[in-house]
């Protein structure tokens, strides 16, 4: 007997091997990037952007994510509060609109509110029209701008926050709200000292989940002109050709992420906090009076509209309206949906191994999870200047099939977490008493992951196959990064006609990016509706 059990120790740490190699797929990209930062990032390229620039990159980075943070928290908490707890008029419906911005990359919105706020677009036009003044004699907001920045991503990430919000409120105990309102205390009493502290913790976490999400626009930056650190990596490697010096500023986005990233994990840490009672009930929702329930109605509609429904909508009359010969998007489309589809598809295979060994208490499922959580939270960027640091090792040159792998492989490293949880969260809701059963039945390990594991985790894994394919459909700077030449996508098509001016051509591609997005999203709050604590099930 003390003979077997090293080798069935041994067999145990073997069969985690898989899970080592995905960790190690995902972590390669940043730990290049590391390497080649810290060892070959000087020279003179990196002292001039140093010396000139780096200073606004920061700050541009840091006081977009700022301003960015306070505009999500004003959109998020309230509407929140609001679907969760009340009664009013169209609660049902903007349930669930209040998540569609997530299916617009900010990029998107930044095309369609660079047109309509612009000087030659219809809000000033219909000023001038109106007064009589010329565009010198009149203030406008100007989007292109850090502030217009912040407001762009703040109305494509807000739904984070919301999310989150929702969450925590539903799954908080009833009964200290109502010994709240029993001792007196008002509505608006009982949210700042009772509902709102018991939920920081989670809320915060999303927030810090959408300001990574912030962090690692291109896009939007690029497009209103804020000089970001994102925009400074893509600008070093595509117009000066130094990824070295790419490199040494993905050393600066990364230390701000991981910044974020232990900002999420000591709120999450945090959880514990929000639960009083171990009495848990589906909320009963008050009905407000007609001035409030009207309010609350306009405030749903407003930010629904500002967010969504304006953006598309002029983005739908551009590409009607306008005689502009709109170049033909098919290619754009087939190449999008090949590259969408293999990076994807890598990604659920990663997911899929790295939620079957957690089973396994070992350090190396715990290292591959982890590594495709760090993953989710580097920009597409910083990953990209890994897998160019790795093909420079290499006998490969970054075109043809060698550029069409590097991103899949970026796009497996940036987005597996997001296939992997939800297989995950499928595994930890099945009773512990079926791999027992599995184990007293003389299963080995592999035929237990095969007959029982798998088909619980695939259970799970719908919403996470959406999410990869959109996630990956959207991506921009790692596609403009490595792409073969003459490879366009959806994503790379849009921003070269919207950098051109050319908004009725970038029009189309953008709407498909955003309908394909829909459709996950969709899903996604179908089915947080039908989970709720205390629901009957």
């Amino acid at each position: 007997m003390a003979g077997i059990l090293p080798l069935r120790n041994l067999a145990i740490r073997a069969s985690d091997g898989p899970a080592f190699v995905a960790g190690l797929v995902i972590a390669v990209p940043v730990a290049a990037t590391l390497v080649a930062g810290l060892i070959f990032g000087g020279g003179d390229a990196w002292i001039h952007i140093r010396d000139t620039l780096l200073t606004g990159y920061v700050l541009g980075t840091v006081g977009t994510l700022a301003l960015t943070a306070v505009l999500m928290l004003a959109l998020a908490v309230p509407t929140a509060w609001l679907i969760t707890m009340y009664r009013f008029p169209g609660r049902g419906l903007f349930e669930w609109l209040l998540i569609l911005p997530l299916a617009a990359p900010g990029y998107v919105l930044a095309y369609a509110y660079g047109d309509l706020m612009g000087v030659g677009g219809p809000v000033q036009s219909a000023i001038r029209g109106a007064t009589g003044l010329s565009a010198r004699d009149f203030w406008f907001p100007d989007i292109h701008s850090l502030p217009g920045l912040a407001f762009i991503l703040a109305l494509t990430l807000y739904p984070y926050v919301y999310l989150t919000a929702r969450a925590a409120f539903i799954s908080q105990s009833v009964c200290s709200l109502e010994a709240a309102r029993s001792l007196g205390a008002s509505a608006s009493r009982s949210f700042w000292r009772v509902a709102l502290p018991a939920a920081r913790p989670v809320i915060a976490a999303g927030l810090a989940l959408a300001l990574m999400e912030a962090a690692a626009d291109y896009g939007a930056a690029e497009y209103l002109g804020v000089p970001t650190l994102t925009f400074g990596i893509v600008r070093a490697w595509t117009s000066f050709g130094e990824p070295a010096t790419a490199a040494r500023l993905a050393l600066v986005l990364l230390s701000l992420v991981l910044s974020l990233v232990l900002f999420e994990r000591w709120s999450r840490g945090r959880r514990g906090s929000q639960a009083s009672s171990n009495r848990w009930r589906q909320v009963d929702r008050l009905p407000l009076s007609r001035p409030l329930a009207t309010a609350a109605t306009t405030l749903c509609t407003t930010l629904f509209t500002v967010a969504f429904g304006l953006p598309v909508g002029r983005l739908i009359w551009r590409s009607l309206e306008s005689n502009e010969a709109v170049a033909p998007v098919g290619q754009a489309l087939i190449n999008t949906l090949i590259l969408s589809g293999t990076g994807a598809a890598l990604a659920f295979v990663l997911a899929l191994i790295i939620a079957l060994s957690q089973r396994a208490a070992g350090p190396l499922p715990r290292f591959a999870r982890l590594a495709a959580s760090s993953g989710y939270a580097i920009p597409g960027a910083v990953l990209a200047m890994g897998a160019l640091v790795v093909l420079g090792l290499l006998p490969f040159t970054l075109t043809g099939a060698s550029a069409l792998i590097a991103l899949a492989w970026v796009y497996a490293s940036r987005f597996t977490a997001a296939g992997a949880e939800p297989m995950v969260a499928a595994l930890a809701r099945a009773p512990a008493s079926l791999g027992q059963a599995a184990g007293s039945l003389g299963a080995s390990p592999l035929r237990r992951a095969r007959e029982v594991d798998l088909p619980i985790a695939l259970s799970g894994a719908t919403a996470g196959a959406l999410i990869l394919f959109v996630e990956s459909l959207k991506e921009l700077p790692a596609t403009l990064m490595l792409r073969p030449f003459n490879w366009d996508t959806l994503s790379v098509r849009a921003h070269a006609y919207a950098s051109d001016e050319r908004l009725a051509a970038a029009a189309l591609p953008a709407l498909l990016i955003t309908l394909a997005g829909l459709v996950p999203v969709i899903f996604l709050s179908w089915r947080l509706s039908r989970a709720r604590p205390g629901a009957p099930t």
